[in-house]
């Protein structure tokens, strides 16, 4: 009987883990990287830890020893998973290539001037005065109104969005919850905008996402990722003077830390607030959301100013 092929070994993978509300992204690329790996390599059978070391050393950016790393924990996970199916399955041990470092790294909080200039430089893409243009402006403006993620983003339908309400429905994302994302009226009047010119766009193929192009019936994250690292290029944003280099997720951790800041300049109660915002953002945890307040200097700064107030009254009140 001829085995079955690593690719169908890493859908039946995939449906098995999004059924418990995982999103791996990230991880289908790599997998089936690694299935393309064994298949080319004329690998039939179990995984085994040598063609997982092989696969993870073979990228061009495989000699970072974290991003080998990086890699071969992916494959340990699918590894873990067929061994309960396949029990000839070798499953690489921990820490074969390394550790992994644990320490998240600082993100990048865009300024008004940096997302003003993010925006104008969408608006220059190619075709000139074309749905592309319209699209990528529409779609990282959305992103740093609402702190989406970019799956979010991606996936949303015509249907999803209501553009008479102001009102987002997001279905079914990290971890399988659903959620309504209230939108700011400027931000509706925008979509709507962008929507109409989306609708009178002939050469767009019809689809139900809301974002297209007209050469795409939605956009992908190669695509989304690829575009906004032209841009970066072209506004020569790199690591000299930030944090870090700018992400496009770093917009979601951007719209979280103005929030806060904005609460803490208030006085707001914020420990109240930030239930609604984990919330809006789909945290499944509130803990998820408290991590964006020792994030960024900006709220550590901001935070030990309010604390400096709340000592001063406090001392200046009879014993």
């Amino acid at each position: 009987m001829t085995p079955p092929s690593f690719h169908h070994l890493v859908d039946e993978y995939l449906n098995a883990r999004r059924g418990l509300g995982f999103g791996l992204e990230t991880q289908e690329g790599f997998l089936r990287d690694f299935a393309r790996h064994a298949e080319r390599i004329g690998h039939s059978g179990p995984v085994t830890i040598e063609l997982a070391v092989q696969w993870a050393r073979s990228s061009s950016r495989s000699s970072n020893p974290v991003q080998a790393a990086r890699r071969l924990s992916i494959v340990r996970q699918f590894a873990r998973y067929r061994a309960l199916i396949d029990p000839a399955t070798e499953v690489p041990p921990v820490g074969l290539l390394g550790r992994i470092p644990t320490r998240r790294s600082t993100p990048h909080i865009y300024t008004e001037a940096e997302i003003a200039a993010l925006l104008q430089e969408a608006r220059c893409l190619l075709p000139q005065g074309g749905l592309r243009p319209a699209t990528y402006v529409a779609f990282f403006a959305l992103l740093a109104s609402t702190g989406l993620r970019l799956s979010e983003a991606r996936y949303l339908t015509t249907n999803d969005a209501d553009l008479v309400d102001g009102i987002l429905t997001i279905r079914e994302t990290k971890f399988r919850k659903s959620r309504l994302v209230p939108l700011h009226p400027t931000t509706t009047r925008a979509l709507r905008r962008y929507a109409d010119r989306r609708d009178a766009c002939l050469a767009a193929p019809r689809s139900e996402y809301f974002f297209r192009t007209e050469q795409s019936p939605r956009l992908t994250r190669t695509a989304v990722e690829s575009t906004f690292r032209r841009i970066k290029l072209r506004l020569d944003w790199t690591a000299q003077g930030r944090t870090s280099q700018p992400r496009i997720h770093d917009l979601r951790h951007s719209f979280v830390v103005r929030r806060l800041l904005r609460w803490y300049q208030e006085g707001a109660d914020v420990d109240r607030k930030v239930l609604a915002l984990a919330t809006y953002l789909g945290h499944a945890k509130v803990a998820h959301t408290y991590w964006y307040c020792t994030a960024v200097p900006e709220l550590l700064a901001s935070t030990g100013q309010r604390f400096e107030r709340f000592a001063h009254r406090a001392s200046e009140r009879p014993s």
